[in-house]
């Protein structure tokens, strides 16, 4: 791959080589202009003029825009409706034609076991390591990763490493990370983005201690003082505070599954105000489906020995007035945002638990969820098209969202995905700030270690719960 002299709004390189025997991390910040390099090698970036250039050969493209034209196409051929059960959707071995020539990747990925599945019964991670896997499987000679360990457990990170360095030589992998800890040790050259330009590239023995040399993010990300605006909680009503010791959820020999197959049984877990809970286990074990059934996101939600904030589903509760206490972000919610208008109608839809916004708005409204904006760093993007953000701009929205009502339970499955080392730290020191001032109580659910804050008062390790099918 050659790019020479080529010139974007939000993007200068002069020039960058990539010869096929080399295995490249290119890194920056979510405001770098790394989004713009990537757009451009996947044929999406517009505006840019170019001296010359010299493509990827065969490229496989695994990013978060990849992954939500397979699932929007999922959802197209949906027939639930058709059928007396649910659609599971593609099978996964439908996509990997051929599979069985690369069982050893398939066990090395542990998704060996998953053949059978459909692909709406995959996580999030499961899918990505899916869309990995059909890459490689179909043919490309040129991995293009975007941030390929965000929604994967520390085994499986471990996993898809040791599957990258094995895949044959004629394979080349250029991954896109924006987090230090994620730049893997078995690339061979790295790129720094910072500022709007390519400003290193070259041996990655050359260019990482320049990076670990400086505080975290500042090098790559500089061109934003994040922490700008405070968070805006001003405007809180102590009187609406939860009160101490107020039980929010009380879970009983909880159980999930589809199918025949169980994920999770025998869980019990009570969650009282303040009760900060983080939840872990690998993919694939139940921990999204857990949040979707306390939410009633599941119909699961009703078989179970379940009360949420004093009452027991399924004894006649408002579904609204459950939703209405619980602010949430999950990759399911963020798939599920397609045509909802723009950022500002995205925060402000927080208020009413809507996907899209369908009610008339108050000029109190508007003043709040422009303050969030302004937190975000997004309030020159509040009249922009929630789609056209990039994915991490659109998490930062989805979490202004769950927040702006600082509602009894914030429920958080990876919030943090696909944002930068200052953005991540940004919404975790946020939440430890909801902790201090007892505004709201979180369930987080995370793979990263470098996650797990002191305020997490409970840890459920879910795969302890794991159902025997």
């Amino acid at each position: 791959m050659y790019i020479k002299n080529f010139s974007h709004p939000e993007l200068q390189i002069d020039e960058l080589v990539v010869r096929s025997n080399e295995s490249w991390c290119v890194y920056g910040g979510n405001d770098s202009g790394i989004d713009i390099l990537l757009d451009f090698l996947t044929g999406r970036a517009g505006n840019y003029s170019v001296g010359q250039y010299i493509a990827p050969v065969k490229p496989g493209i695994i990013s978060f825009a990849n992954q939500q034209i397979v699932f929007e196409r999922e959802l197209r051929n949906d027939d639930t409706d058709f059928l007396d059960r649910v659609d599971p959707g593609t099978r996964v071995y439908e996509f990997l034609p051929g599979y069985r020539d690369f069982l050893p990747l398939l066990r090395a990925l542990d998704m060996e076991r998953c053949l059978d599945l459909g692909y709406r019964q995959l996580s999030s991670g499961q899918c990505r390591k899916l869309l990995i896997l059909e890459a490689i499987i179909t043919g490309a000679s040129t991995l293009i990763l975007q941030d390929p360990y965000d929604g994967l457990d520390h085994q499986s990170c471990i996993e898809l490493n040791q599957a990258l360095v094995s895949l044959p030589g004629d394979v080349q992998t250029i991954v896109f990370v924006n987090n230090l800890v994620d730049i893997p040790e078995w690339c061979s050259h790295l790129a720094l983005i910072k500022a709007g330009r390519l400003c290193a590239a070259g041996l990655r023995k050359t260019i990482l201690p320049e990076l670990h040399g400086t505080s975290t993010g500042h090098l790559v990300t500089g061109e934003k003082k994040v922490a700008a605006a405070p968070p805006p909680t001003d405007s809180v009503n102590p009187d609406e505070q939860t009160p101490g010791n107020k039980e929010l959820i009380k879970l009983r020999n909880g159980f999930a599954g589809y199918g025949k197959k169980m994920l999770f049984s025998g869980l019990n877990l009570t969650v009282c105000s303040g009760d900060h809970t983080l939840i872990s286990g690998h993919n694939g074990c139940g921990k999204s489906t857990l949040l979707d059934i306390l939410v009633g996101d599941n119909p699961k939600c009703y078989a179970n020995d379940l009360h949420m904030f004093g009452k027991k589903r399924g004894t006649g509760e408002s579904v609204w007035e459950i939703k209405s206490k619980i602010g949430m972000v999950s990759p399911s919610l963020h798939r599920d945002h397609r045509s909802v208008g723009t950022a500002m109608h995205v925060v402000l839809s927080g208020l009413h638990d809507s996907i899209g916004l369908y009610r008339k708005i108050h000029t109190q409204q508007l003043k709040k969820a422009q303050k969030w904006l302004a937190w975000i760093n997004l309030a020159d993007k509040a009249n922009h098209p929630f789609g056209k953000l990039t994915y991490a701009q659109q998490r930062l929205v989805l979490v202004a969202r769950a927040l702006i009502k600082l509602p009894d339970l914030l429920v958080l499955d990876e919030p943090t995905q696909g944002l930068d080392d200052i953005n991540r730290a940004k919404v975790l020191d946020f939440l430890q700030l909801v902790s201090d001032r007892k505004l709201s109580t979180i369930l987080f659910v995370t793979h990263r270690r470098d996650e797990h804050r002191d305020f997490f008062k409970h840890h459920i390790k879910l795969d302890s719960y794991k159902a025997v099918s």
